[in-house]
Formats: structure tokens, C-alpha cells, sequence
């Protein structure tokens, strides 16, 4: 159950810095760095796109490897990264290089983050655990 809360409790701060940051991006590339919509849609674009595809290949590589503890901190390591680079960014490349950081993060996470937590506990709190875990993401 450790594992649950842990990784809970990372998807809870990482989601929380996701919301209080994503609004804001199509604000500032527009009336700060100039970008038109054409330019805030190509990034975000990108970015969710990226993440969608490697939610399929990080899945198939952690069964592979059978190493999912890598994946899952790596993930969150580079959401966390992308989020600073976000922070440094002058121009509407450095906001696509913090945002394809960050779902590059999402992309590789999620799905060995999954398996480590249904691998954490037994079969007869499996879908509490993952009650608990998705309460907390979406706290």
C-alpha cells in the first residue's frame, strides 16, 4: 500500500502544477512571446499527440525490460523538467520544448506507473488501490 499512496501523492503534485501552469500557456505565448493561435495549436497539438503514443510504447517496453520503477520516475522527472524549462522560456520554441518534456514525461509514466501499483498490492485490494490512486489524481 506504500506504493499506492506514493504514487498517488506524485500524481496528485504533478497534476496540481499541471493545472495551475497549462491555463496560463496559451495566455502568455499570444500576448507575451506573440505566437499566433495557429502556433499555441501546433504545440499543444504536439504535445498531447506525443503523449497519447508513448502510452502505448511505455507499456510494451516496461513488460519488455520488466522494469517499471525506472519508467514511472523517469515520467515524472521529465513532466518536472518540463515544467522549469516552461519557467525559462522566451519564445514559443522553448514553450514547445517544456511542453513536449513534460507529455514526453506523461507518455512514459503512465502505463508502467499502472502495472508497478497493480504489482504493489495483492488481488483483493487491487481496485481499491487503484480507487485510491485515481482519487488522489483527480484531487
Amino acid at each position: 500500500m506504500f506504493n499506492v499512496i506514493i504514487l498517488g501523492l506524485s500524481s496528485l503534485f504533478t497534476d496540481i502544477s499541471s493545472e495551475m501552469v497549462y491555463p496560463l500557456i496559451p495566455l502568455y505565448l499570444t500576448s507575451r512571446l506573440g505566437a499566433t493561435p495557429v502556433i499555441v495549436g501546433l504545440i499543444e497539438g504536439i504535445a498531447e499527440s506525443l503523449a497519447s503514443l508513448l502510452k502505448v510504447f511505455s507499456g510494451y517496453w516496461s513488460d519488455r525490460l520488466g522494469k517499471r520503477k525506472p519508467l514511472t520516475i523517469g515520467g515524472y522527472a521529465f513532466s518536472g523538467l518540463g515544467k522549469i524549462a516552461l519557467v525559462f522560456a522566451n519564445s514559443w520554441p522553448g514553450v514547445l520544448l517544456g511542453r513536449i518534456a513534460d507529455r514526453f514525461g506523461k507518455g512514459i509514466r503512465t502505463a508502467p506507473r499502472d502495472a508497478l501499483l497493480a504489482e504493489s498490492v495483492d488481488e483483493t485490494t487491487l481496485g481499491r488501490s487503484f480507487g485510491l490512486h485515481r482519487a488522489m489524481d483527480t484531487l
